[in-house]
């Protein structure tokens, strides 16, 4: 595998306000991450501690309006061409139906992804879907009962299995598979999770683990890396490069025993793809981050709460807040230098 495109010298002066969302290193966001709560129903051993994080206090969080009107802002003002919704738990929060159903409407009209733990999912699929919903990937490191019980501590695999079943019914295609690698838990099933996928449609994505737990107990060296999951598939299949352009894609896909059926490696840690980075996150209580490791973030609540809910300007403020936000964007995210510091927010309180 090899890195993605170089990063050139950085573009002096500032954000030009007839632009879209560009940094200072030509990469324009076009992707948009919006986390709808902090809040989750599992309690992931690589996320967070089996008795859960102290969630962010309602009246913190955006309102159904006020990420409307981000929503709004993001695709008639910056530009943005595709819009996934995630959490915490996405589908935890009452208004998703109606948040996916105003974004559909939404001219130029965006794709609407979601990513999601599958709990509820098969009571829900088929309303997204009528909203307006695209696709969706669906997180799920194991399809052992007792595997997935130990690493999520609940007994729900049933239950996710029922809502992939669902979202394939209502046509959320593709329907991707997130799942990520423990070293002595689950590593060892990889070649069996993706056995399950190509039986059942679905196309597996192995992400490697990143230093975003709320433990803060990550280790580069007891990671798993893309090269070690390559080396393990490699022994029961036959992986190819995927021809395909691989554009904006975080993973790196290959086709197995010569397709169609595919495999995804997120090489995240060990082969970065930050040149390429098209995305730009909006946490459920209003702050923009222009990186998903980002140190800093900036607040728009203030702008989103003053007085003056629907002038021009004030949807120009909150725009030019954002284009401020992305051209102040890093060059990558320096996990492998000295002086890299974790964000202060666990991945499930950043969204995914």
């Amino acid at each position: 595998m090899t890195h993605r495109t170089m990063l050139g010298m950085p573009q002096p002066g500032g954000p030009d306000r007839s632009a879209r969302l560009i940094d200072r290193f030509g990469r324009v966001a076009k992707d948009l991450r919006v986390s709808l709560t902090d809040r989750c129903n599992l309690r992931c051993t690589y996320c967070m501690p089996a008795e859960g994080l102290r969630w962010l206090p309602t009246d913190e969080l955006l309102s159904t309006s006020e990420l409307q009107r981000l929503m709004r802002i993001a695709v008639e003002h910056l530009g943005i061409e595709e819009i996934r919704f995630t959490g915490g738990e996405p589908l935890l929060r009452a208004d998703l139906t109606a948040l996916v159903g105003f974004a559909a409407e939404l001219t130029p009209r965006p794709r609407l992804s979601l990513t999601t733990n599958g709990l509820g999912l098969a009571r829900k699929a088929d309303g997204l879907a009528r909203a307006g919903l695209d696709r969706i990937n669906v997180s799920l490191d194991s399809i052992d009962p007792a595997t997935y019980a130990t690493m999520t501590r609940r007994d729900r695999l049933a239950d996710v299995l029922d809502g992939l079943s669902a979202a394939r019914n209502a046509a959320l295609n593709p329907i991707k598979i997130n799942a990520v690698l423990v070293r002595g838990v689950n590593d060892h099933q990889a070649p069996d999770l993706l056995r399950y996928c190509l039986a059942e449609g679905y196309e597996l994505r192995i992400i490697e683990q990143m230093p975003l737990d709320a433990g803060r107990r990550w280790q580069r060296s007891a990671m798993v890396t893309a090269e070690e999951v390559l080396t393990l598939l490699q022994r029961r299949y036959t992986l190819t490069p995927d021809p395909h352009p691989r554009h904006h894609d975080p993973a790196e896909r290959w086709l197995v025993d010569g397709g169609p059926g595919t495999i995804g490696l997120i090489a995240s840690v060990t082969r970065p793809f930050c040149g390429d980075c098209d995305r730009v996150r909006l946490t459920a209580d209003g702050m923009l981050r222009n990186c998903l490791f980002a140190t800093d973030e900036t607040d728009l609540r203030p702008l989103l709460r003053e007085q003056d809910h629907g002038g021009e300007f004030a949807d120009e403020a909150i725009a030019d807040a954002w284009r401020r936000s992305l051209w102040n964007k890093a060059a990558g995210h320096g996990i492998d230098h000295a002086g890299f510091a974790q964000p202060d927010r666990p991945m499930s309180a950043i969204g995914g």
